[in-house]
């Protein structure tokens, strides 16, 4: 199939560097390619066009599961082997649910769909002239390409904080950091110094937004209701929440009434709030602050802000701010025809949201449905739809009974605007099973003030054979 040029000229040896520089490293390149793919054992397309979706997130996993498999060949690809419900991720990491409970296998979810295939690897790099997309375990060609990589935790420059602080955007987070809490107050308990006491038992939550407010809503909860129990021993006025923000309110995505409800519901459950300052650096234990004041804690929480997740091989010019990748009204990709992006990593700008949509799940599921229908209009020669937004409203819990909701023309808090939270996470739950697991959870908590989830459950690491 391929021709390639001799390796001996006239009995001398060519040198790699020599070969390198020749024509043949496109011709070998692309064989390289061709090989990488048979690794993936992904079956012949049979006639349909290849749609590859690199990421199971709320828009990826809509796409992958409305899409219609009789005209394309879908194959989905993520580094974990489950979806993620990343709302309440919080309530994992606090002993609230199960991590199973919102933790959903890619296989179980798809096992009766035909031309549909699941890869769990890493997307490396693209390779938009080829429509080759290499990974971890090898390269897959395509026809279409959808980016739904969603977001890391965003550190603003400080990537040291990574390594001391602690994040929450999956599973294996939302459980090392319900073990730490857990260790904490069993240092705490074991300790008589006072001072190494009141470091462990003093939680820092940074970044104001709803993850924020909900995590030191359910820490405030565990304060009142929760580790008493646990620990009659300790002095729980002890137990610092701390909630520090950049801005000069909390969730400042919401209304002033609302941030002011729910800082006043915090303030009452004993949360400290800081706002209109930053972390300038957190080591041994010590957090410098913007004002120069400082803090001291064992355990602090980074929920400040997120930054898309990239994949190498597309232009710079096809990146904007928060590295999110720009996109037309229709999902496509800047500069490609066959390259889409939704969800947390795609910029759409228009008149209304200047700045993009915000990064939230509505707007991922909703791109995905659109895309849905531009990719069967353009299979069958049809103009596409531009995707418009339909802002269905926020919300956010606090704690038991408390929450707030604001839609389009409404705003409301309290017991109401909770049950409203409630239901609207449950039925966004994948599984009917998974539904009735989290239910029962939440009942039980909610009449018993007892989570029964407070196990400590580390990772095994064994030496490699």
């Amino acid at each position: 199939m391929f021709k390639l040029l001799p390796l001996r000229k006239k009995g001398e040896e060519i040198r790699i560097s020599e070969l390198y520089s020749r024509f043949n490293v496109i011709l070998l390149e692309r064989i390289t390619n061709f090989i990488m793919k048979t690794k993936m054992d992904i079956p012949d397309k049979e006639g349909r066009k290849r749609l590859v979706i690199v990421g199971g997130g709320f828009g990826g996993l809509k796409l992958a599961r409305k899409l219609r498999s009789d005209k394309f060949q879908i194959v989905l690809l993520d580094k974990n082997n489950h979806h993620i419900f990343q709302p309440l991720l919080y309530q994992v990491a606090t002993a609230g649910i199960e991590p199973s409970a919102i933790s959903f296998p890619y296989r179980k979810i798809f096992k009766k769909r035909k031309h549909f295939h699941i890869r769990i690897c890493e997307a490396q790099r693209v390779i938009p002239e080829d429509n080759i997309l290499e990974t971890s375990i090898g390269a897959l060609s395509y026809d279409y390409l959808v980016v739904s990589t969603g977001c890391r935790t965003n550190y603003f420059g400080n990537d040291g904080l990574s390594q001391r602080t602690m994040a929450l955007k999956n599973t294996a987070e939302a459980l090392f950091n319900r073990n730490q809490i857990l260790e904490s107050f069993e240092k705490a308990q074991n300790t008589s110094n006072l001072e190494k006491r009141k470091r462990l038992m003093t939680f820092v939550i940074v970044g104001g937004g709803a993850t924020g407010i909900e995590l030191s809503g359910a820490l405030a909860e565990m304060k009142k209701f929760v580790l008493p129990q646990d620990y009659p021993d300790l002095d729980m006025n002890l137990m610092r929440i701390v909630l520090v923000d950049g801005a000069p309110r909390l969730l400042s995505a919401f209304s002033e009434k609302s941030s002011e409800e729910v800082a006043n519901y915090l303030l009452k459950r004993d949360v400290e709030i800081i706002t209109s300052v930053q972390v300038t650096n957190y080591e041994n234990g010590i957090m410098t602050l913007s004002d120069n004041s400082t803090l001291e804690a064992m355990n602090v929480f980074w929920v400040a802000g997120v930054r898309a997740n990239s994949i190498e091989g597309l232009a710079k010019e096809a990146y904007g701010p928060g590295n999110r990748l720009l996109v037309d009204l229709y999902n496509c990709v800047q500069g490609y025809n066959n390259i889409f992006a939704i969800g947390d990593t795609a910029l759409m700008i228009s008149k209304e949201y200047p700045k993009g949509h915000p990064q939230v799940v509505q707007p991922a599921i909703q791109q995905a449905r659109n895309l849905i229908q531009n990719l069967d209009r353009k299979e069958r020669g049809l103009e596409m739809q531009p995707f418009v937004y339909h802002n269905k409203g926020s919300m956010a819990t606090i704690g038991r009974n408390h929450a707030v909701v604001e839609l389009k023309n409404l705003r409301f808090g309290g017991f109401p605007a909770w049950a409203v939270w409630l239901f609207i996470h449950l039925m966004s739950i994948v599984g009917v099973k998974n539904r009735l697991f989290i239910f029962v959870d939440w009942m039980w908590s909610y009449f018993t003030y007892d989570p029964s989830l407070r196990v400590i459950i580390k990772p095994l690491r064994r030496d490699k054979p």
